[in-house]
């Protein structure tokens, strides 16, 4: 019969086995900005610039397709691409922050965007379906992401085959929420995502990055993280 001791090292075992070590990711290696909350104030003005249009049109964002809005706070972008994508469409939009998604889900359901769900994510991993989505948007949100390896890891297997990943960000330090578009393309590149256009939106300070998978991901201790 066997004594407590060893019960206890099987049993300690199994939960090993049922429990694998979480994946090492690099460290970003640069300044990571705090995570600032949307307004609807900034609606208006940002309405006022073509802002959503301007990044849907470079996108080719097109009826039928799946979206997803990753850190969609308020849902400037959601409630956008919604009547875009149609009927036939789906938009899922993220958001680590269970306030902010509940606040969302009641935007959702006063504007009655039947094609749009939203989603509780973590600071790691979006938890989107798998191979699901046209288009991913990171929108003035991946300078806040504070694993970006780990993040673009997650989120890249989420593209269905041909899908693209959309960064729209500001070219200015970090710390002033922001990103360099080359520092972007390098840490995208380390995920085996390469850019298939780049452009400058109105107003010159923000730019948008559409990335693709040129080359499997590395596995994630295989990662060649970029300098800051």
């Amino acid at each position: 019969m066997w004594n407590r001791a060893a019960a206890a090292a099987v049993l300690a075992l199994t939960a090993c086995r049922a429990h694998p070590s979480e994946p090492h990711f690099p460290s970003a290696q640069r300044d990571v900005a705090p995570i600032v909350g949307n307004t609807f104030s900034t609606e208006d003005a940002r309405d006022r610039v073509g802002e959503a249009e301007q990044v849907m049109e470079l996108a080719g964002v097109r009826p039928g397709m799946s979206v997803a809005d990753v850190g969609a706070g308020e849902g400037y972008y959601t409630v956008r691409l919604a009547p875009v994508v149609g009927a036939k469409g789906r938009v899922l939009a993220e958001d680590i922050m269970p306030e902010v998604r509940d606040a969302l889900s009641e935007r959702v359901q006063r504007e009655q965007l039947d094609n749009v769900a939203v989603k509780l994510g973590t600071p790691d991993d979006p938890m989107l379906p798998a191979q699901s989505f046209d288009r991913i948007f990171l929108v003035h949100m991946y300078h806040e992401v504070q694993s970006p390896y780990a993040f673009l890891w997650h989120a890249g297997e989420r593209l269905k085959p041909g899908g693209q990943m959309i960064l729209v960000d500001a070219n200015r330090p970090v710390k002033q929420h922001g990103i360099a578009p080359a520092q972007a393309k390098c840490e995208f590149a380390a995920l085996g995502l390469d850019p298939v256009k780049y452009s400058v939106l109105s107003g010159g300070e923000v730019f948008f990055m559409a990335f693709q998978a040129a080359r499997p991901r590395p596995a994630p201790d295989k990662i060649q993280p970029c300098k800051g």
